[in-house]
C-alpha cells in the first residue's frame, strides 16, 4: 500500500476509494466529504478537542460502539474531554477510506492507553481493529459513528483497577 497525502502535504499513510459515479463537476464535494473526515481523524489523533468541536455541525451526533449516542456538540465536546482523560493518547490509524458522496467509510485501527490517575502504563495499552462513518453536510460532520470491539479496554480497565 502506496501512502497519501492531504492538501497539506501531510502523510495520512492510507489509500482511499471512491465509490459511485464520478464526473468532474462533483470531484469537489467528493474531495471535500472526505476531505473534513480526515481532518476530524488528525484532530481526534491529537486529542484536540477545539478543532473537532470546530468541525462539528451544531447537532453533532455521536454514535459508540455499544450503540449510545449522544446529541449535540457541547454534550459531545464534555465525552470527548472526559475519554482524552481516560485515553489521553488515543488515536486512530487508518487504512482505508471509502467516499460515498457525503459518507465517509474509514477502517483501520483504534489504540490508545487507559489511565485512572493520569499515568501511561505499558501494560495498560490496547488496540483493536475499527472502522468509522462520518456523515458529512454543510461542510461539518453531522454524525461520526464508531464500529469496535471494546474488549481491550474494558480488560485494561478492570486489570488496573
Amino acid at each position: 500500500m502506496q501512502a497519501t497525502r492531504d492538501s497539506q502535504g501531510d502523510d495520512i499513510g492510507f489509500r482511499h476509494l471512491f465509490v459511485g459515479p464520478r464526473r468532474e463537476y462533483n470531484d469537489g464535494m467528493w474531495n471535500s466529504a472526505e476531505a473534513i473526515a480526515h481532518a476530524f481523524v488528525r484532530a481526534i489523533n491529537r486529542q484536540d478537542v477545539e478543532a473537532m468541536v470546530a468541525l462539528m455541525a451544531p447537532g453533532h451526533r455521536f454514535v459508540d460502539s455499544m450503540g449510545q449516542v449522544v446529541e449535540g456538540r457541547e454534550k459531545v465536546r464534555a465525552c470527548w474531554v472526559g475519554y482524552f482523560r481516560m485515553v489521553p493518547d488515543y488515536s486512530i490509524v487508518l487504512e482505508e477510506a471509502v467516499c460515498a458522496r457525503r459518507v465517509v467509510l474509514m477502517v483501520g485501527i483504534a489504540q490508545g492507553t487507559y489511565t485512572s490517575d493520569g499515568w501511561l502504563r505499558e501494560e495498560n495499552g490496547w488496540k483493536t481493529p475499527a472502522a468509522f462513518r462520518a456523515s458529512i453536510a454543510d461542510g461539518k460532520v453531522a454524525e461520526w459513528r464508531v464500529y469496535a470491539d471494546n474488549e481491550p479496554m474494558r480488560l485494561r480497565m478492570k486489570t488496573a483497577m
